[in-house]
């Protein structure tokens, strides 16, 4: 019962921010879609030489080393989320936090974009095996991440004007565990890109070589 009035408490104040934090993520898939779209000839022949060769790399077994892959992108993740961790311990690491979102959205918006308007029905296949699954955790989490840091950066704030509200210890605890327990849902992502995505790729791939050749 605690529990569940807890989490009511939690949502009724924190809805909004979940609520705004989201719209701009959803603004830089749009953006990214466009700017998919809007690239020149010869932006779009330097992409597809990166991607053919990317999948060339994914069809000779280049992902094969799990514990190579699985490093690679639990620090790139991990690097993600520390940044908006650290951003949100700061008063003015808000705006920034919502670039990253931002920027997230964009980079996901673009990629799907550009491997479907290139790749027709087959890049939105290998979107879903390639950016999809991970991104089903990601996304929540990265949202999650910056729900919090915002609210702890905007509880600095009011601690500057002397708007004394809650406990400091108890605010950063649960600030530090919601970045702890990602780091572990990461971890969890991280495993699934090596082991599971890159033979999923990799049944994927042979249709779209040609195609980027």
């Amino acid at each position: 019962m605690d529990r569940n009035r807890s989490l009511q408490l939690y949502m009724k104040e924190h809805l909004s921010l979940y609520v705004f934090v989201g719209v701009i993520f959803l603004t830089g898939v749009v953006f990214g879609t466009i700017m998919a779209g809007a690239l020149s000839l010869e932006q779009k022949q330097e992409i597809m030489r990166f991607v053919g060769n990317f999948f060339s790399s994914v069809e000779q077994g280049a992902l094969t080393d799990v514990g190579s892959t699985f490093q690679r992108s639990f620090t790139l993740h991990m690097k993600w989320i520390l940044i908006i961790w650290l951003l949100g311990m700061s008063v003015i690491g808000l705006p920034l936090i919502l670039i990253l979102d931002f920027l997230k959205g964009v980079l996901i918006g673009f990629s799907v974009s550009y491997l479907v308007a290139q790749f027709s029905w087959k890049g939105l296949l290998f979107a879903l095996v390639s950016i999809a699954p991970q991104n089903l955790v990601v996304i929540p989490a990265l949202i999650v991440c910056s729900v919090t840091a915002i609210a702890f950066s905007i509880y600095l704030v009011k601690q500057r004007l002397m708007i004394r509200n809650g406990s400091f210890y108890e605010l950063f605890m649960r600030y530090a565990g919601t970045i702890l327990l990602t780091g572990f849902l990461l971890a969890g992502v991280a495993w699934f890109e090596a082991t599971i995505s890159p033979i999923m790729m990799k049944w994927v791939t042979p249709m779209l070589i040609t195609m980027a050749s």
